[in-house]
């Protein structure tokens, strides 16, 4: 049975104290997710935490340190953590160290009781005795053990994408418990599930939506007093009825199926924009790919993952053969499409009224080269649209309904 644990030292800056996430993985592995802001004042509030946390760990069960959630690491927050992992220097704990700019700094400042790792399943691979969970292993993944009943399987994106997920909801329970003066991190978890259910939000948006919302201007009355509740928007190609919209994966499953059917695509994907996860694109929805290439997408940052070129350029983007691009053939992204079966890629970015990127849809052809019609790409447009206009309402509507039931009952 998975526990769950989670300290956040006060710091007193609120949102961006470290906080520190307790994860079991299998029978023999904690995961330590930090999340928030490492920097000396953090790392030090933090330390004492962390240096129980080695003492009282049995000799039987391993460690390792996930960074990926951390909003900022200094030099100073690494130099603190390697004085409390000195002593282990002899067995180095891993440590999850995704972002490039965050590998640099273990460079300028290296910590010599840590092994830097780039993904769970690296580091799970240092370990001795200990296997890789696949991604339909629901005992060794945290997003796993966090979902609610009503997660559908298109939140699961493997191991890669859950320490990241599981640190958000971290950093969403140590806001409740500083804000409303809870002492209880499990029952602002409870609160946290409690609202999932009520409003059938997934866990994750609502963790996400939680950690990157305005501060609420008192702990009395609405958190968003005043807004309107308009209808779902009227859709021009999404095949979706009212009551539908506010089933989120419904909405998305019936984008990639429609994605799918208009461009006559053996595989679709569904990206959307996760403020909480550094802003980076989120995988949300799938059809015909296997786990590999999802657990390669499940979180994209930048190019040159078709749906990044799209976000960046505002516009569609064509991968004729993934296997002879520049840019996408040498990648892991594009080695794990061409086994997956696909030779061509086409993106769609889904653009705000105001402009804005807020995701993107994927399709996969098997064979390379342009097959889409004129009137074809105009209907993936047409679909993206709807997807923006889409989002654009459920966040304004049925996820500040989830935030106000926390404010409410917190």
């Amino acid at each position: 049975m998975a526990q769950d644990e989670a300290v956040a030292p006060p710091t007193g800056r609120r949102e961006l104290n470290p906080t520190l996430m307790v994860r079991r993985v299998g029978d023999g592995v904690d995961v330590l997710c930090l999340s928030g802001i490492l920097d000396t004042e953090g790392a030090t509030a933090l330390g004492g935490d962390l240096a129980d946390r080695l003492r009282t760990t049995r000799s039987d069960r391993h460690l390792i340190l996930d960074l990926t959630g951390l909003r900022l690491v200094s030099a100073a927050g690494i130099q603190v953590l390697d004085v409390h992992m000195r002593h282990l220097s002899h067995s180095p704990v891993p440590v999850i160290v995704a972002a490039p700019h965050a590998r640099d700094i273990f460079t300028i400042a290296p910590a010599h009781g840590l092994h830097l790792c780039a993904t769970l399943d690296a580091a799970l691979a240092t370990l001795p005795g200990t296997e890789v969970p696949s991604p339909g292993d629901t005992t060794g993944t945290p997003e796993q053990r966090t979902r609610t009943p009503e997660d559908g399987p298109d939140d699961v994106n493997g191991p890669r994408a859950d320490p990241r997920t599981s640190a958000v909801i971290g950093m969403a329970q140590g806001i409740i418990v500083e804000r409303y003066a809870s002492a209880d991190v499990h029952r602002a978890f409870d609160l946290l599930c409690q609202a999932s259910r009520h409003h059938n939000v997934p866990l994750r948006i609502l963790a996400s939506a939680l950690v990157t919302a305005p501060r609420p201007a008192t702990r009395e009355g609405e958190w968003f007093p005043g807004r309107l509740h308009a209808p779902p928007p009227a859709p021009q190609l999404l095949d979706c009825p009212d009551q539908g919209a506010y089933d989120r994966h419904q909405v998305l499953r019936v984008v990639v199926r429609e994605a799918v059917a208009v461009a006559d695509a053996h595989g679709a994907e569904v990206h959307l924009v996760d403020l909480a996860l550094r802003n980076s694109l989120v995988l949300e929805s799938h059809a015909g790919l296997d786990a590999a290439y999802r657990d390669h997408v499940a979180q994209v940052e930048g190019p040159p993952a078709p749906c990044a070129r799209a976000r960046l350029l505002g516009q569609p983007v064509l991968v004729a053969d993934v296997m002879t691009d520049p840019d996408l053939a040498a990648t892991q992204e594009g080695r794990a499409a061409s086994v997956t079966g696909s030779r061509a890629l086409y993106a769609v970015p889904a653009l705000s009224e105001g402009g804005e990127c807020v995701g993107a849809i994927t399709v996969h052809h098997a064979r390379p080269g342009p097959w889409l019609t004129p009137v074809q790409s105009a209907a993936l447009r047409t679909l993206a649209d709807d997807l923006a206009r889409w989002r654009s309402w459920y966040r304004r509507t049925v996820v500040l309904d989830a935030l106000e039931y926390v404010h409410a009952h917190a």
